[in-house]
Formats: C-alpha cells, sequence, structure tokens
C-alpha cells in the first residue's frame, strides 16, 4: 500500500520505491530505503510525517504516494 493510507502509528517496512533516481537517492541520504522500517506519526495537509530511526521526516504527497510499504 502507498504510504499516504498507511495506517498510523504502526511500524510499517518500505517494500518498493517508485521514483526517479535523484529522488530515490536523496530518500537512501534520509534513511528511506528498501526493507527499512518506518511509523507514521501524522497525515494532515498532504503532508506525512514518519519516524525513521531516531529522526522524523515530513514528505509531500507526490513523495508518500510512490513510496510502497507493507
Amino acid at each position: 500500500m502507498p504510504l499516504v493510507v498507511a495506517p498510523i502509528g504502526r511500524e510499517l517496512r518500505v517494500i518498493k520505491i517508485l521514483t526517479d533516481e535523484k529522488t530515490k537517492k536523496h530518500l537512501e541520504n534520509l534513511g528511506i530505503t528498501i526493507s527499512s522500517t518506518l511509523s507514521i506519526i501524522s497525515q494532515s495537509g498532504g503532508s506525512t510525517i514518519c519516524s525513521i530511526k531516531d529522526g522524523r521526516l515530513a514528505l509531500d504527497k507526490s513523495v508518500a504516494t510512490k513510496i510502497f510499504v507493507a
């Protein structure tokens, strides 16, 4: 399922990232890679706020729709 429709507060595993190579490399630098785990803190106004490792990330809707989790 895409990250934008994933449940809040649950630990999720990234299974697919469908973006261009530049964006994929940027996400990798932020810690979002295939098989990494994250959880959604909140979703509002088109932004998705995730907790990954020891930090938080805000992703806009266009990026969050291209990250698939299970």
